[in-house]
């Protein structure tokens, strides 16, 4: 997901897709902008509770609407349901389970602290320490039984000694080594929400161990790279542990927009030539690509792996480690992404044929190599027959398409490096110029393409039992974060907040997709399905608070349960400055960039109608 960390003068994107924010009035939210659609639409209107159900504790007066009630103004395909498996959460992350379809837990991850503000500081919650177990702003996880109650938790909760997970968070990954049949828990945090410290989270990423039983955390591999992306999710299989390590920055270049400057430069997974190119930051700091900020390299051959921790550690990658020996055996899969986030084995009968299937968040306007417009991607990591990793293009190549052409110049934005000479910014960045003198090798293209700004998150495959209407065999379902609000809206209707279905069309050839809309916002009284039962709506919605609806805000991931029903994590509300939905706009400026709401986490839960496990 994307998170960002800001020093007193500058913000860093730590993962997701986010820009710096735009100035201007505080705005209040349009409560209804959605009512009157509907209403000149001639659907009726079902009442419900006040705006300020739910309040960041530190900013009291950032307030969001919440009632999850039954999801009912959620629209699905016919033939599925939509239920409230939990709510009330902090930040939810990731989810897992442990057992069979009759009999199972389902374990949740909170994340704590992941976004920069004042107002989500977990040193100044009114009555509560840092290290209480009520304290919102840092992580844990919580276990349920399998009707959504509550048995255990918050286990894992920081200690003042060092126990537990890291108290800025996030933490964001969660799996199991043996799937639903348990065995050892891993899951990944960082301390990348430290605050006010540039530099202070460098290689804070973690993958450890969670004991289920008394909540006793053991790191496995440490001294991860921490910049604008910390290590994203994990999983296990034949013995390795494999993980998505986002970029340290948002384009290859170390900039204002990264703690400062304070923070590590991107790490290559294997040697690199750097172009002639250097950035400029706009107060005599020049920079090269994969450098530290204010320094220039031009023309540098960068060996693999530089400043790492360890040998094998590297940014814009997938990674792997064997679960024997992980410290030691560190390696890349495939690398050349800016943040690749979810991450799945196929199944064997998949067109994929076991491939690893990633999601990976494009880059943002921002920093001292802002970028426009730049997509989403779907990908397959896999290492090339000699075991060298493949390359995916980034940070000079995004998605299908170079860096250089006119689709990503750069439009001039309070997040750009030389804000506020927007001339400038236009005239040092059109083209956006090479990082790299030449690729290492021959990028791979993505498997698909998703819209600028939708953060397509955690994904899973679907099982056989979950066929039915739209969903096609080997079909896959994507967990769609949605924007920031620090660009405008990336369409009519705006999409994002929401999942996706990937349908494989050709199950002899994994190259044919096609991609639709699979559950989103609507209000309940403007449900409707086209012909084939996917559905539709008479009314555009974004997401659930500021439309006042009973439905999603923030999916970070989904995964398949036990007993064949989708589970949707929804990290809950986070105010933001608005730029793509005014209602959505934090009420005052000083609360900028990135306002969390407590308690608002959902998990959302997707069945079919028949009941069919």
């Amino acid at each position: 997901m994307n998170r960002f960390v800001a020093s007193q003068q500058n913000l860093s994107c730590i993962s997701r897709r986010i820009t710096a924010p735009r100035s201007g009035a505080p705005c209040r939210p349009r409560v209804g902008a959605v009512a009157a659609a509907l209403v000149l639409t001639g659907i009726a209107i079902t009442p419900v509770a006040a705006l300020a159900d739910a309040a960041n504790p530190v900013c009291p007066e950032e307030t969001a609407f919440f009632d999850p009630g039954k999801g009912e103004d959620i629209v699905v395909p016919k033939g599925f349901k939509v239920e409230v498996f939990a709510k009330g959460l902090n930040f939810p992350t990731d989810i897992a389970f442990l057992g069979s379809k009759n009999s199972f837990r389902v374990l949740v991850l909170e994340s704590g602290t992941g976004l920069p503000s004042r107002c989500n500081d977990n040193t100044k919650v009114p009555g509560i320490g840092k290290f209480a177990a009520n304290n919102p702003f840092t992580p844990d996880l919580l276990i349920f039984n399998r009707n959504g109650g509550k048995i255990a938790g918050p286990l894992a909760k920081p200690t003042a000694s060092g126990g537990g997970l890291q108290p800025d968070g996030p933490a964001i990954g969660l799996a199991f080594e043996n799937d639903f049949l348990g065995g050892t828990l891993f899951a990944t945090d960082s301390n990348q929400g430290v605050r006010g410290a540039p530099g202070a989270a460098n290689n804070t990423s973690r993958i450890v161990t969670v004991n289920i039983s008394n909540g006793a955390v053991t790191p496995v591999i440490t001294g991860l790279p921490t910049g604008d992306h910390p290590t994203e999710q994990v999983l296990v299989k034949d013995g390795f542990l494999y993980w998505s390590q986002g970029s340290a920055t948002n384009a290859g270049v170390t900039g204002h927009d990264n703690g400062g400057g304070g923070n590590q430069h991107d790490i290559a997974c294997e040697e690199i030539t750097l172009s002639d190119a250097v950035f400029d930051s706009g107060d005599g700091h020049k920079t090269s690509g994969y450098s530290n900020h204010g320094v220039q390299r031009q023309g540098l051959v960068v060996p693999a792996f530089e400043d790492a921790t360890r040998p094998g550690m590297c940014t814009g990658a997938i990674l792997r480690a064997q679960i024997a020996d992980p410290m030691n055996t560190i390696e890349p899969i495939a690398w050349g992404f800016r943040n690749p986030y979810g991450i799945r084995f196929s199944p064997l009968d998949h067109p994929l044929k076991g491939q690893l299937m990633i999601s990976e968040n494009g880059e943002d306007e921002r920093g001292a190599r802002p970028v426009n417009n730049a997509p989403d991607r779907l990908s397959i990591a896999r290492q090339n027959p000699d075991g060298t990793p493949e390359f995916h293009g980034w940070p000079d190549r995004f998605g299908f398409l170079d860096s250089t052409q006119s689709v990503f110049n750069p439009i001039g934005g309070a997040g750009d490096d030389l804000f506020p000479d927007i001339d400038r910014i236009k005239a040092e960045n059109t083209p956006v110029r090479h990082v790299l003198a030449f690729p290492p090798q021959p990028p791979v293209a993505p498997l698909a393409i998703e819209p600028a700004d939708v953060a397509a998150v955690g994904l899973d495959f679907a099982p056989s039992s979950f066929v039915q209407g739209v969903v096609k065999p080997q079909a896959v379902l994507v967990a769609r974060e949605g924007d920031f609000g620090f660009s405008p809206g990336n369409g009519h209707p705006i999409v994002g907040h929401d999942i996706e279905l990937v349908n494989f069309t050709n199950l002899g050839n994994p190259n044919e997709l096609q991609l639709s809309r699979f559950a989103f916002n609507c209000p309940q009284g403007s449900h409707s399905h086209n012909p084939d039962g996917s559905p539709t709506c008479k009314v555009e919605v974004n997401q659930a608070f500021t439309g006042k609806l009973r439905g999603i805000n923030r999916p970070t991931t989904l995964r398949f349960g036990p007993d064949g029903a989708l589970y949707l994590v929804d990290y809950g509300v986070v105010r933001d400055p608005g730029g793509s939905d005014p209602a959505s706009k934090f009420v005052n400026p000083a609360d900028a960039p990135l306002v969390q709401i407590p308690g608002t986490g959902v998990i959302w839960k997707i069945s079919r109608i028949d009941g069919r496990p």
